[in-house]
């Protein structure tokens, strides 16, 4: 990893829709009830964004909350990062749509997609422009828009996913602070462990590919579980150990919010407390690369993530990804 500039984030924006889909509202839908729900991923409502707005509607109101609280003008970025898998368009690219909205036209603009650990690959990207001297200012979006891939019919998967968006402005920095170090791994023989079937190349749209419901997400819920209690302790111990610290010595921690469960199972095995590991996944659901800039910005709102916190941000997802950043806030 480069060691040049420092990075750190200047300011944080998030945007959920209004539409709250409860579990109540889906125990209408399919066979499932409140307790299955709550017992088996710590989700009690997600939210859903209305007919008519997109992703781009999304990434721009994080994405002007974050740069006016970084108090820079849009036409100062150098970079817009976006990772999604669920942009406007397959071409052109959501960071494309987002520069023009913001106008901001002295950006470069690209896409990223790793899943749910979109945003830690974009963060990461985003700070070896500033580390090399490349880039100054860098606007890193996560935004979701999930429920439009979810399969209604389907218990298993559309009870977990919501949409939203969060953002943050990563400046170059003399001070002593920002990203420490971060680790980026993929393992791509699990690839279909969780993919959207068709729409691609290798199955584009087609009559029979919609009446199959080729076109929602599909995951091996029991396997993803697994892999994810494994490679997120497994990425704490190695961004720690790489700066001679230990877990106890952070003091926040945001985890991809994928399902309560997983969160407890990592925090109980390292025996930290609960107030340590920031949670929105009851009230938002996986809003996939969004959960942790959202988290950030909500944790920071609320006044319990603190200038000289030393936090660990980690995700896993589709690919398969995971990766992690150490950050002093």
């Amino acid at each position: 990893m480069i060691k040049g500039y420092n990075s750190k984030i200047t300011g944080c924006g998030a945007a959920v829709p209004e539409q709250i889909i409860t579990n109540a509202d889906l125990e209408k839908m399919v066979e499932t009830s409140n307790e299955w729900i709550v017992a088996r991923t710590g989700i009690r409502e997600r939210r859903k964004l209305e007919n008519g707005l997109s992703s781009a509607d999304l990434s721009e109101r994080a994405s002007q909350e974050a740069l006016k609280n970084a108090a820079l003008d849009p036409a100062e970025l150098d970079l817009i990062l976006v990772a999604t898998v669920t942009p406007d368009h397959q071409t052109p690219s959501a960071s494309c749509i987002l520069q023009s909205r913001l106008k901001a036209f002295k950006a470069g603009a690209m896409d990223i997609s790793a899943g749910c650990t979109g945003f830690i690959y974009a963060l990461s990207v985003a700070h070896q422009f500033i580390a090399n001297g490349v880039y100054r200012n860098v606007l890193v979006v996560g935004v979701e828009v999930l429920t439009r891939i979810t399969d209604w019919e389907d218990r298993g998967t559309c009870v977990l996913f919501g949409d939203g968006a969060g953002a943050v402005v990563l400046q170059v920095t003399e001070q002593e602070k920002g990203i420490i170090n971060f680790t980026l791994k993929s393992d791509g023989r699990g690839a279909e462990l969780l993919y959207l079937p068709a729409g691609g190349s290798a199955m584009p749209a087609s009559y029979e590919s919609v009446k199959n419901r080729m076109h929602y997400l599909r995951m091996n819920g029991n396997e993803i579980f697994k892999f994810a209690v494994k490679v997120v302790e497994e990425t704490i111990f190695e961004l720690t150990k790489e700066e001679n610290l230990k877990p106890e010595d952070l003091d926040l921690f945001f985890l991809h919010q994928a399902n309560l469960r997983i969160i407890d199972h990592v925090r109980k095995h390292l025996k930290l407390p609960p107030e340590k590991f920031p949670v929105n996944i009851d009230r938002l659901g996986n809003t996939s690369s969004a959960t942790i800039p959202i988290a950030l910005y909500e944790e920071l709102v609320a006044g319990r993530l603190k200038e000289g916190d030393l936090i660990a941000m980690v995700a896993f997802g589709a690919g398969l990804t995971w990766g992690g950043v150490l950050m002093k806030w």
